[in-house]
């Protein structure tokens, strides 16, 4: 390699910039492989279009997108570094991108896992709580943090069917509450009183008395999943995407999806008709007389 060197970059980092030794070694890692790229041709005189086609081959190797776009962030701040000290020009990594990575479709509950995982029946006080947080999760598509931040009061509206939620970026919306979710909070309610501290504003209270934090929400919820034999980890937010999906399924109806999960974007919000296409999908394979496997 010429100099400025690989390594004296890498020392640099270390010593005036204190990277850590996780960074230096991605870094170390990622720049060895653009020097394997580069064979004999010397670092800082690589163009552009060199460093593009680099970033295809290493596509084509099947290099992840996550992957890639660590290497070429590692790239451009060794080149950012070079252009500094007047041995480039101007960085050849400026405009380069790596491909998009594969957006992860959200993980949902089929309508029996979500009908068994709620169907389960609940004794002792906090169990009646948690059942009725699962409902909820589940019929109004709540995230977590609005959940866990209900308080009595003006939040619900059992007789109405509606619960007043305070989403991202402080934005209210009025989501329905179906009659299972508002019946299993009629049953918490009559519970809540000899558990809550006197002052407790929160709907959902611990064994203390005070308001639930998430993380204990999120954990009581798996207990409850693996408890019920539902054979996967449940989170809040799989509820919220099982009610996402399940709503669009039944009646196609995207924008209305959008405004109950209190979606800026509707762009965020179609994530769930590649959901729907896969229920369709299914079903399509399940009954159509040519394509059913023999």
């Amino acid at each position: 390699m010429s100099e400025p060197s690989v390594d004296t970059f890498l020392a640099e980092l270390a010593h005036q910039r204190r990277a850590s030794p996780h960074t230096l070694a991605a870094y170390g890692r990622d720049l060895a492989r653009l020097a394997d790229l580069a064979g004999e041709r010397d670092l800082a005189g690589l163009a552009p279009q060199q460093l593009r086609r680099f970033v295809m081959q290493l596509h084509g190797q099947g290099l992840a997108a996550s992957s890639l776009a660590r290497t070429l962030s590692a790239w451009r701040a060794y080149y950012r570094w070079l252009a500094r000290r007047g041995a480039v020009p101007h960085n050849p990594c400026d405009g380069l991108r790596a491909p998009k990575r594969p957006k992860a479709l959200p993980k949902a509950l089929s309508i029996d896992q979500a009908q068994a995982l709620l169907d389960a029946p609940a004794e002792a006080s906090l169990e009646v709580r948690d059942k009725a947080m699962f409902e909820l999760f589940y019929s109004s598509g709540l995230r977590l943090s609005e959940l866990a931040g209900l308080d009595l009061g003006g939040n619900l509206d059992l007789t109405e069917g509606a619960v007043t939620v305070t989403g991202k970026r402080g934005k209210t919306r009025l989501v329905p509450l179906g009659a299972k979710a508002a019946r299993a909070i009629d049953d918490w309610l009559a519970r809540r009183a000899a558990i809550a501290a006197a002052d407790e504003r929160a709907l959902f209270v611990g064994q203390r008395g005070n308001r639930l934090n998430p993380r204990t929400i999120e954990r009581r919820l798996d207990d409850w999943a693996k408890k019920v034999g539902v054979g996967l980890h449940v989170h809040p937010h799989m509820l919220r995407h099982s009610f996402a999906s399940h709503v669009l399924q039944s009646s196609g109806d995207l924008r209305a999806v959008q405004e109950m999960l209190g979606h800026a974007d509707i762009g965020t919000t179609q994530i769930y008709t590649h959901l729907d296409f896969q229920h369709l999908a299914k079903v399509y394979d399940a009954a159509h007389p040519r394509a059913r496997k023999k």
